[in-house]
Formats: structure tokens, sequence, C-alpha cells
């Protein structure tokens, strides 16, 4: 199984410096993947969870891939509809091109109104155009001669049905974020159906789960996976596998911008869960 590590590219202690950190820090500890979220326009409703500064996905792990080598990169996720889906599929190309090929795109169809707006992008479509755009962009990498990078790896995200059924059609890795075990394994029969119902296989599974160590055990049944004991988090990602997942991405944001300002707490989780990886 891989383990990846969604690392925080907004809010005050986002910074050159500290994303380098935090890039050098996953691969030393030996994790397979880095990746990166995305906003474009940090609109109220953004900024009240992702306040500036935000650091754009592509054109940070770009960087990222210049001062790594072995690590994975990606997407968590890049919001289909924000960008016109041939400048997506150039930038996804080169990346991967220039990072040696290690880019996985994990996408999305977003959830900010005002950003939409501000961006002039219809937020009743956003699900419709994600589709097509997704359709173009894989076109578009068909064309070895232009893009000459393959097919990416694409990563389907959310929560929804909508999303589900999407992992389905397009036979791509199905990228829940943030979820109770109870609900993965109810929302796991969903995606089982869903499949057989389209006579398709089962998707391959790359969930994100939140990282939060704690010294007592979690017995709140919200209870979010990956947030407990180390034991309770061992057990949640072992569960995971045994589902299908072969890539899980661990978050260890929870929720106060200020987190960003002592990356060191995230650091020692990381530190812990890699020591005890399975």
């Amino acid at each position: 199984m891989r383990i990846g590590v969604n690392v925080p590219n907004f809010g005050p202690g986002a910074n050159p410096d500290n994303l380098a950190r935090w890039a050098k820090t996953a691969e030393g500890l030996g994790y397979d993947l880095l990746m990166l979220s995305d906003h474009v326009a940090i609109t109220s409703d953004v900024a009240r969870q992702y306040p500036a500064p935000f650091y754009e996905p592509v054109t940070t792990l770009a960087w990222l891939a210049g001062i790594t080598s072995r690590i994975g990169l990606g997407t968590t996720v890049l919001i289909t509809p924000y960008r016109h889906p041939l400048l997506v599929a150039r930038m996804a190309a080169n990346l991967q091109q220039l990072s040696g090929g290690r880019l996985t795109l994990g996408v999305g169809v977003g959830w900010a109104r005002e950003e939409f707006e501000a961006l002039g992008v219809p937020f009743e479509r956003r699900g419709a155009l994600t589709d097509e755009h997704l359709q173009t962009i894989r076109t578009a990498w068909e064309n070895e001669a232009d893009y000459g990078c393959g097919q990416i790896p694409i990563w389907i995200g959310g929560n929804s049905d909508a999303a589900i059924r999407r992992a389905v059609r397009l036979g791509s890795p199905w990228h829940p974020l943030r979820f109770t075990m109870p609900w993965f394994r109810e929302a796991l029969d969903r995606l089982k159906q869903s499949a057989a119902d389209a006579g398709r296989p089962m998707p391959e599974l790359a969930p994100r789960i939140y990282l939060k160590v704690t010294k007592k055990p979690v017995d709140d049944p919200d209870r979010r996976a990956g947030e407990g004991t180390l034991e309770q988090i061992l057990e949640d990602i072992e569960e995971l596998r045994l589902a299908g997942a072969e890539t899980v991405l661990v978050d260890p944001y929870h929720g106060d911008p200020d987190e960003t300002l002592r990356p060191e707490v995230a650091w020692q989780a990381l530190a812990t869960l890699a020591a005890h990886r399975p």
C-alpha cells in the first residue's frame, strides 16, 4: 500500500521555505505521495477555511518536483471547471514530463459558489463541465506527438453519488475525502452497486483521511477515519486496505489556519505514522 501526504499550501504559514520543508520531510520519512489542494480566487467562502496566501497547485508542484527526487506528486483535488481543459491537459503533461512521471491528477467539481462566480463559471453546471473537461483532457493526452505524456492517472474526488458514478464510468480510482468509517462502509456498498448497475469493474480506492494522533482512544461515533490513537489509525488504514485501497492519503491539517505556522506538530504525527506504517 502507498501512503501519501496532503500538504497545506495555504494559510499564514504558507511560504516557499515551509513548502520545501514539507516536501523534504514527507520524502525523507518515506511517504509515497505529496499532494496539494486547489483554489484560484480566494473569495470569502474559501477564505473562511483556506485563507491566503494560497499557492496554485500545479505551479507549486512543478517547483517541488525540482527539489525532490522520488516522491509522487499530485492534486487533491484540482477543481476541473476552473480552467480550460486544454490548459489543464498541457500543464499536467508538462509536469508529468518534468517530474519524471510522478504525477497523479486528482480532480473534483468544486463547492465554493462565490469562487465560481468570480471566475465566471456557472456553478450549476459544474458536474457537467467536469465530465466534458475530463473527456477533452483524456483525448488530448492520447495525442502523443503533441502532449507526449500518455495517460496520467486521474483520481475522481468527492463523496457524492455523482462522484461515485463518475469514478465507475471513467474507470478511475475513487478519492473520497475526510469521512467516518461507518460512512465509508455504506458508501462502499453504493460504489459496488453502481459498478454492478453499470456492468463495469469496481474502481480502485484512493481515500483521503484525517491524521490526528491522540493519547487516548476517541470513542465518538462521529470519529473521522485517521483520528485517534496510533492503534485506531492503523486499524482504519488496514480496513481501507482490505476494502481495496491501494493508496491512502493522510491529511494532518485540522482546520485552524494558524496550524500552518507550526508545521512541526504535523511532521511529528507523520513521523509517528511512518515509524509504524503498514
